[in-house]
């Protein structure tokens, strides 16, 4: 594991090729410093909505969450005219709990390339899966203590670039996208039944924009957490949502909801700005009027 690890680091690579490698993920606003503001923003979907995709498309459920998170992510930096020639690469939490009776988080991690560069939303999600089932089978023939091991190996140079900043011109992946399987049945507290439930994760340095989801009975809820410096305007990521399920949907010949027709007016980038300080206001004074006589 400490092996494969270290290879996956220093072994050439094409940048879209299907088996993503660390530091292959271009710069992006998402890898910048942040700060200790925070935003959150939610939306929930119907389970059958995302199902009802992947059936026609082919795909996992889990694909389809990511080339929806894709698809949102690709029109925030389009309309803010920051979207990277490169494709933003996602890490993806997986769980090993299966492999083991121990308690306790049993989580090994795979790269996933999000095609955010691919206009098509099907060629979009048949990179995504091509990229997922590559590193999942390459996983596969791993035991768990080899995976642990890998995921280690290629997790620890990212320390050393968040000290340095060199995470912000070579990251190891551009953000974090976690898909965590929740309760199939209605809950309830003191008789009064849950009827939605979020997921709220942790932003961190270089790492300014973390997205989980989770479902629940029969509902999926997708949690964006950001620094609210480093991502402003980060409300806008559920129109965007929105506009990825429509434009999915209608690629794929399963709905009648119109898309976007019109093309995107550059923006400038999407960049925190400081309000200039206000001169002073100064009243002129009125000439003095002669006394009556």
């Amino acid at each position: 594991g400490v092996v494969s690890g270290l290879w996956d680091i220093v072994r050439p690579s094409d940048a879209d090729a299907a088996l993503t490698q660390p530091f292959n993920a271009p710069p992006s606003p998402f890898n910048v410093p942040i700060s200790g503001s925070r935003r959150f923003v939610a939306q929930s979907y119907e389970l059958a909505r995302l199902k009802a995709i992947g059936k026609a498309s082919g795909a996992t459920l889990n694909d389809v969450v990511m080339a929806l998170c894709s698809g949102a992510l690709r029109l925030y930096l389009q309309e803010n005219d920051v979207l990277p020639d490169k494709s933003l690469i996602a890490m993806l939490p997986v769980s090993m709990h299966g492999e083991t009776d121990k308690g306790g988080n049993q989580v090994a991690t795979i790269l996933a390339n999000l095609a955010t560069n691919e206009i098509d939303p099907l060629k979009r999600l048949e990179r995504i899966v091509a990229s997922t089932q590559a590193a999942k089978q390459r996983l596969s023939k791993m035991v768990r203590l080899e995976k642990v091991a890998h995921t280690v190996m290629l997790m620890s140079p990212m320390l050393p670039g968040m000290i340095t900043g060199r995470a912000a011109t070579h990251p190891a992946f551009n953000l974090v996208i976690s898909n965590v399987p929740g309760p199939r049945n209605d809950l309830y507290l003191n008789g009064s039944h849950l009827d939605e439930s979020y997921p709220v994760s942790i932003p961190m340095e270089y790492q300014a924009i973390n997205i989980t989801v989770t479902s629940y009975v029969d509902k999926m809820a997708f949690g964006f957490t950001a620094c609210r410096r480093a991502v402003p305007n980060m409300q806008r990521l559920i129109d965007y949502l929105d506009e990825a399920f429509a434009e999915m949907e209608h690629a794929l010949g399963i709905s009648r909801k119109p898309v976007r027709s019109k093309p995107r007016a550059a923006r400038k980038p999407a960049a925190p700005t400081l309000a200039k300080p206000r001169a002073p206001r100064t009243r002129k004074a009125k000439p003095a009027q002669p006394p009556a006589e």
